[in-house]
């Protein structure tokens, strides 16, 4: 199936959806400039080549297309939830609303309880968590701790109940966060995957693309409006 009609299924597959679930990895960040791990020029493959890695300047990033259409789901209605395992803080600076987002691996822009888990935005200054006077520290979850219980639960609880979950960007390789589209097919939802380079669930997908992500989901949303606009 080419191109154009892949969008306009996915486009319709939108409309149609009663619980839309997105799911993002490192690889919708690459067209603000930021490196992935895995992909062709990606922190790991490089590191696996001998390469120097490249630095991740999060300060200068803007969120992209990508990160702009996943909020334009939110402003149609659509966006039942979004997972993301990204600390690069580009989804709420385009617009989603903290309601609506598990950030899975933290933000490098806040600070969370260690222990009711209260978040708040890193001023430079370490308080006592105003909630229950506990330590507070970086939320981005480095390897080995313990992902944020209230996101993981809501992770989960969402993707139980998606009808189509699109992951976008990510090789669906990290635990626990990649369980999540697993969850969603067992629950019986459409599986929609937008990655340039293999994943584990390819071959259970409904609906894939190799292209990059900016030539999928901007216009898949666009066709998505006018389809609710439709007479």
């Amino acid at each position: 199936m080419d191109l154009e009609r892949r969008i306009d299924t996915l486009a319709k597959w939108m409309s149609g959806a009663r619980h839309l679930v997105v799911f993002t990895g490192a690889g919708i960040s690459t067209e603000s400039g930021l490196a992935d791990f895995r992909g062709p020029d990606g922190l790991w493959t490089r590191q696996a080549k001998g390469l120097p890695a490249k630095s991740i300047d999060f300060a200068s990033a803007e969120p992209n297309a990508g990160h702009l259409a996943i909020a334009e789901l939110q402003h149609l209605r659509k966006l039942a939830f979004l997972i993301s395992q990204n600390v690069d803080n580009l989804h709420l600076r385009s617009g989603i609303r903290p309601e609506l987002i598990a950030e899975l691996h933290g933000n490098i822009t806040k600070l969370r309880c260690q222990s009711c888990e209260f978040l708040m935005d890193n001023v430079g200054d370490v308080i006592p968590c105003p909630i229950c006077g506990g330590q507070v520290a970086s939320s981005v979850v480095n390897f080995g701790q313990s992902l944020p219980q209230h996101d993981l639960e809501d992770a989960y609880a969402h993707s139980k109940r998606a009808d189509l979950f699109i992951a976008v960007g990510s090789t669906l390789t990290v635990t626990p966060a990649a369980d999540m589209p697993r969850v969603a097919l067992r629950a019986g939802a459409r599986l929609v995957i937008i990655n340039q380079g293999e994943t584990p669930l390819d071959g259970a997908a409904h609906l894939q693309f190799n292209e990059r992500i900016g030539e999928v989901l901007p216009p898949a949303v666009e066709r998505l409006r006018e389809l609710m606009q439709a007479p």
